[in-house]
């Protein structure tokens, strides 16, 4: 059994070709669809999710992300641009079989990043954010249909990515004056509304959050089969969590490249805090390979496009050392 290794979603630089070129060339038995944020606003990783909502709109404000009546020219940006990056990662898949991994943002982290009329975050109106679930449900459907249609020997993998998830569980999402922040929603209603969205795929769920204090648990209830994180934000905290997940299944995308240019250790050396936190776990070492998928800690837009491309071999090494040398 090989441990397997991917991308967490964005890359440097705007050229959609040499970037699928990247992805499905550092991972041949897991590409994924990269995104590309330097091209500006709708190719960032909250107006992509925000062009593929149904019936719902934003446009771009000097604050942020706001809410529109109808389509604008940032809606059919984002909309052009995924296209383009579709086509591309289609051109470098033909005949691919296996995992292919796409990423969108979940409800939560774009009601914290999407502003109504007024200013504030959708986060504050319940209602509101009932409908941005279910605008994104419909929408992600939608792309991913496309995705298996274009890529038809595919085995698709969902990301949600939710880096504010934390924040939105514990109260800590600030308010637009910044003054106040607005109150915690109900771990029920966040962990019913992710349940609903897991649900429109039939295949793998992998949540992407590289902010500390991942909810674990509430993501397996939800029914994620996997959990994308930072590594090196794990405390021995979260261990029970951890181990719960694992052995009712749940796969770790563990982040354990950095994300932005530095020195890299050799690869058993990057992946040594996973095998020392399954011996703390008291877990069996051959599990390793088949729980584990090793990634960069989070995306790798920040990063040179020399460093890009060395993280991502990298994490494919690293990988391969886990399965050799699980002890």
């Amino acid at each position: 059994m090989s441990a397997s290794a991917t991308g967490v979603g964005s890359l440097p630089g705007g050229d959609a070709r040499e970037a699928a070129k990247t992805a499905t060339g550092s991972f041949e038995e897991f590409p994924y669809l990269p995104e590309l944020p330097a091209r500006g606003p709708g190719a960032d990783m909250i107006g992509r999710s925000l062009g593929l909502l149904v019936d719902m709109y934003a446009h771009v404000e000097p604050s942020g992300w706001r809410i529109s009546d109808r389509p604008g020219r940032d809606t059919r940006r984002a909309r052009s641009w995924l296209g383009e990056d579709l086509d591309a990662l289609e051109e470098f898949t033909q005949g691919y079989t296996g995992k292919l991994k796409v990423q969108a943002v979940g409800p939560w982290t774009l009601a914290t990043a999407l502003e109504l009329h007024g200013g504030e975050a959708m986060l504050q109106d319940a209602g509101a954010c009932r409908d941005l679930a279910g605008s994104l449900a419909e929408g992600l459907r939608e792309h991913l249909a496309d995705v298996r249609k274009r890529i038809p020997g595919a085995d698709v993998v969902l990301q949600v990515d939710e880096p504010s998830l934390t924040a939105v569980l514990l109260g800590r999402v600030r308010s637009a004056s910044g003054y106040r922040t607005y109150r915690a929603v109900d771990r029920q209603v966040v962990e019913g509304a992710l349940r609903d969205l897991f649900a429109v795929h039939d295949g793998e769920v992998v949540v992407h959050s590289c902010a500390p204090e991942v909810p674990f648990g509430l993501l397996r209830r939800a029914g994620a089969t996997g959990v994308s994180f930072d590594f090196s934000l794990l405390t021995e905290r979260e261990d029970d969590a951890i181990g719960e997940a694992v052995e009712s299944g749940v796969k770790l995308f563990a982040g354990v490249v950095p994300g932005t240019d530095g020195p890299l250790s050799d690869p058993g050396g990057s992946v040594m805090g996973v095998r020392k936190l399954w011996r703390r776990l008291g877990l069996t070492p051959g599990t390793l390979a088949e729980s584990v998928v090793v990634t960069p800690s989070c995306g790798l837009a920040g990063a040179s496009p020399a460093y890009a491309r060395a993280a991502q071999a990298h994490c494919v090494r690293a990988a391969r050392s886990l399965a050799d040398n699980p002890e």
